[in-house]
């Protein structure tokens, strides 16, 4: 069994058996050259630093104690951060409100405030504009976009 498998294994014990992780869930978790382990992982009531780092602790023991790293190694349990991919459902409901882009499969980009979200499709509000001769004019519309037609959502810094 690869080491990624057996720290999924571990995690989802962890959110089964205890109430503060029970709404966490994984989003990727990456071994790198060097010995390195990125752990990311989302909660549906918000990834806190407190809860990284209670995960971080529970992983070390294992780790440690199997010797699965080695006796040097680095490793980072964090939410996946702003420039990440959304990658599952949870996560499109999760940020709802939020300006998003969306890149579509045939490349194209379409960018609005994410409206709703289900199993099919996610909703964008999008402010298109229309040129009347000189005349500009801001017309709000509602885009459904398929999952099915979505190549990756990331969401947009606010500044």
């Amino acid at each position: 069994m690869e080491l990624t498998e057996r720290i999924q294994i571990l995690l989802e014990e962890k959110f089964a058996t205890d109430e503060p992780f029970a709404d966490c869930f994984i989003v990727e978790i990456e071994l790198k050259p060097g010995n390195k382990l990125n752990v990311f992982l989302d909660s549906d009531s918000g990834m806190t630093f407190e809860k990284c780092q209670k995960l971080s602790r529970f992983l070390e023991g294992p780790i440690d104690e199997n010797g699965w790293l080695g006796e040097k190694y680095v490793l980072e349990v964090s939410s996946p951060g702003i420039g990440r991919p959304l990658r599952f459902l949870r996560q499109y409901v999760s940020n709802v409100g939020r300006n998003v882009i969306v890149t579509l499969l045939d490349k194209t980009l379409q960018t609005g405030v994410l409206k709703s979200a289900d199993e099919n499709q996610i909703v964008l509000d999008q402010i298109l504009i229309e040129k009347d001769g000189k005349k500009k004019t801001e017309v709000p519309v509602e885009t459904a976009i398929p999952f099915a037609n979505i190549e990756k959502t990331v969401v947009k810094p606010a500044f």
